[in-house]
């Protein structure tokens, strides 16, 4: 299958093309030339189905014309080591759990797909090279996918993140581990950090020198295996007696989730329709709201991961729905929640039901309870656990969190991140010098 780029003026790639440039030389992000429709009869038998059987058969529509099916299911097996549960929090609202990876947060899901299929296409060349992996993050992206490339063979990866905006546990998942990972502490926001990474990615004289790519949600092979895990809470729900109309509500930063979920839409899944939950960062219900999308400057909240002013994904949704602003509110719409307000919906929701959310899923929470209609069930996506944020959801239900052992054994380890401006020369010459002592 061809991947073209949503700016339409760079030429059309193959998969291993798009997955190992990131980007698109036009600053565009790749799209599959088709999306495949699946047929009635998965749909009638997937309650019937395990996680792998239903990942396998999806990653077959997306990646099967580029990779021999014995290799695919390997990848996808290898991926989905961990499952992702859907649990009811209280009448007709469900939370699908994402964070029962590695690194519990639900990029683990796309982080360990694209780690094994970025390895598997660079087996496959004869550039030798290293290849180096950059990644902005805002949280949970850059422990994703530092776990999930950490010892892979070739490949090296430099974790961007703003100094000082991202929580203790999340910033020792991808600081503390060494090896092959790098992490580089920038003074500023994620905007910064997304910036830099673009900036690399379209300069003639890094990639001249240097083999990039990206690991953020802008390349192909992170945000679409994310749509397995809209398919299984369907086949969950179905299991578990419900019949009607699903409704899908997704915390929302950089938008590389709810691209997936559009993705899983348009491939058949009977999703009625999706509410995207925003924080302060309320980018995309302005759009939503006005029809006109203006990027600005993030600001920090307690649901850090979404503190994005700029959602790169964007792009992908316009494209998707043709630029029609009619078309994109008739399928999604969206809610936004001060901290406050996310304060008040963990303290309730606790308080009434023993459920206990993270700042994110939080708004997907809070946002179904204020946009589902009575005869529509709403699964929310529970994205990271919340012991990632120990201190802010401790503070809110003046109860102990239960630590797990993986989040614990993070907690030992030595920071090695280096300090570096939100100046591109900066990065550039960390690039190149780090690219001479290999």
């Amino acid at each position: 299958m061809k991947y073209y780029s949503t700016n339409h003026n760079a030429p059309e790639v193959s998969l291993a093309e798009a997955v190992v440039q990131g980007l698109a030389p036009d600053r565009g992000l790749y799209m599959p030339e088709k999306i495949k429709k699946l047929p009635q009869s998965f749909f009638d038998t997937i309650a019937d189905k395990n996680f792998h059987e239903i990942a396998t058969t999806v990653a077959e529509a997306f990646f099967g014309e580029d990779i021999p099916k014995a290799d695919l299911d390997k990848i996808v097996c290898d991926t989905l080591s961990f499952d992702t549960p859907v649990v009811k929090v209280e009448d007709n609202i469900y939370s699908l759990e994402l964070f029962h990876g590695p690194t519990l947060a639900f990029k683990d899901v796309g982080g360990r797909f694209m780690a094994r299929m970025l390895s598997y296409f660079i087996s496959k060349e004869n550039d030798k090279r290293h290849v180096t992996v950059l990644v902005a993050t805002s949280g949970d992206t850059g422990s994703a996918v530092a776990n999930g490339f950490l010892g892979v063979e070739g490949i090296d990866v430099v974790v961007l993140y703003p100094k000082g905006l991202v929580s203790e546990i999340q910033e020792k998942q991808f600081t503390t581990l060494g090896q092959n990972i790098t992490a580089l502490e920038i003074e500023g926001t994620f905007d910064d950090c997304q910036r830099l990474v673009k900036s690399a990615f379209m300069d003639a004289d890094l990639n001249a020198a240097m083999k990039l790519t990206s690991a953020n949600s802008i390349n192909v092979a992170r945000f679409l295996p994310q749509a397995f895990y809209y398919f299984n809470g369907y086949a969950q729900l179905r299991r578990k007696g419900v019949k009607g109309d699903i409704v899908v509500c997704v915390p929302s930063g950089n938008f590389g989730n709810i691209t997936a979920g559009l993705f899983a839409k348009r491939m058949g899944l009977p999703i009625k329709r999706f509410i995207a939950a925003n924080n302060s960062n309320d980018i995309f219900l302005e759009y939503l709201n006005t029809g006109e999308y203006k990027p600005r400057a993030s600001v920090a909240t307690l649901a850090n991961a979404m503190d994005v002013g700029d959602p790169s994904n964007f792009a992908r949704i316009l494209d998707l729905y043709d630029n029609s602003h009619k078309a994109i509110t008739a399928e999604i719409s969206g809610y936004r929640y001060s901290d406050d307000q996310i304060r008040n919906t963990v303290a309730d929701t606790f308080k009434r039901t023993g459920y206990l959310l993270d700042p994110h899923g939080a708004c997907g929470f809070q946002a179904l309870k204020d946009g589902l209609k009575e005869e529509e069930t709403g699964l929310f996506l529970e994205t990271a656990h919340p012991a990632k944020f120990l201190e802010t959801v401790e503070s809110i239900t003046h109860e102990k969190v239960a630590i797990p052992a993986r989040l614990a054994n993070f907690m030992k380890g030595k920071k090695l991140s280096i300090e570096l401006s939100a100046d591109f020369n900066d990065f550039k010459n960390f690039l190149f010098e780090k690219n001479k002592r290999q």
